[in-house]
């Protein structure tokens, strides 16, 4: 795997790329509170393997990517753009995107607005916009499951709080929200060090003061056109899994499949299917 550093946007990102130069490009996008190597670190090994060159950034105010101070610098459309910055400075037109939690938002809104750049979606864990904000209008549910977003609108409290004991709330999120046994603790001590970069947690939380400062507005008539696959862990204690069937009708050509034993974490917990499931989707055309 080589490391390279790109400019977009005025912000430094971090970027992965490993296999052949011309092989079909796979970007994948990590979420909170993750990085890319960590995130997708039992999908990228094994999609070189089948030929494929696989692309995993940083994003903007995560790990040693760059980190801009004010909230507007994390407005979706923002975030979305970087992820095109970075593809067009390796020098890839066309890609196919693959995100998990908030790179799967990313991935959405590519997927939505930046057709001639994405040739095809795969969203883990995440539901679209829509979706999402209609539940949260009509159900009390995912408003108790979302609480921390409110928490992370105050000003300095929640990076106080996540720091705190060398990010104990952080590393108990992780663990007890996946599978016993998903996240080692050699693995939480390399998420710390990224939680420990300069400004990080600020950063980080910043993605969440975007979304509620700067919504992106959404047409409920508008459908992707572009081929998508939604995976889904059944056993999300994030987000109702009732929001994937509403967010694979606002696709074209969209197929959802559930994995009934997954949680959130599901690119970690359940390699096995994901990666084959994500490869006969690839290979569908």
């Amino acid at each position: 795997m080589r490391e390279h550093w790109v400019e977009v946007n005025g912000v430094g990102l971090r970027v992965i790329t490993a296999g052949p130069v011309n092989g079909s490009p796979l970007v994948f996008l990590h979420g909170f509170p993750e990085t890319a190597a960590l995130s997708w670190r039992h999908q990228l090994d094994w999609f070189v393997a089948k030929g494929y060159r696989a692309i995993a950034i940083d994003q903007r105010g995560y790990n040693c990517s760059g980190k801009p101070r004010r909230v507007t610098d994390y407005r979706l459309e923002l975030l979305a753009e970087d992820v095109i910055g970075a593809i067009r400075a390796l020098g890839h037109e066309r890609v196919t995107v693959v995100g998990h939690d908030w790179g799967a938002a990313v991935a959405w809104c590519l997927a939505d607005r930046h057709v001639s750049v994405v040739r095809r979606a795969i969203i883990l864990n995440c539901p679209h916009g829509v979706a999402f904000k209609h539940t949260l209008l009509h159900n009390p549910r995912q408003w108790l499951l979302s609480w921390y977003i409110l928490f992370f609108q105050l000003p300095w409290l929640p990076e106080r709080a996540l720091a705190w004991n060398n990010f104990f709330w952080l590393r108990r999120a992780l663990r007890t929200s996946a599978h016993p046994g998903t996240f080692a603790a050699a693995d939480l001590a390399q998420y710390t060090d990224a939680w420990r970069q300069p400004d990080a947690l600020r950063s980080m939380l910043n993605w969440y003061r975007g979304l509620v400062r700067y919504p992106v507005m959404l047409d409920p008539s508008r459908k992707i056109t572009i081929p998508v696959l939604m995976l889904w862990g059944k056993q999300d204690c994030f987000l109702l899994a009732d929001m994937a069937e509403a967010s694979i009708e606002m696709c074209e050509n969209g197929r959802l499949i559930y994995l009934p034993e997954a949680s959130h974490w599901l690119q970690h917990e359940k390699p096995e299917e994901v990666n084959p499931l994500i490869h006969d989707f690839l290979q569908a055309g």
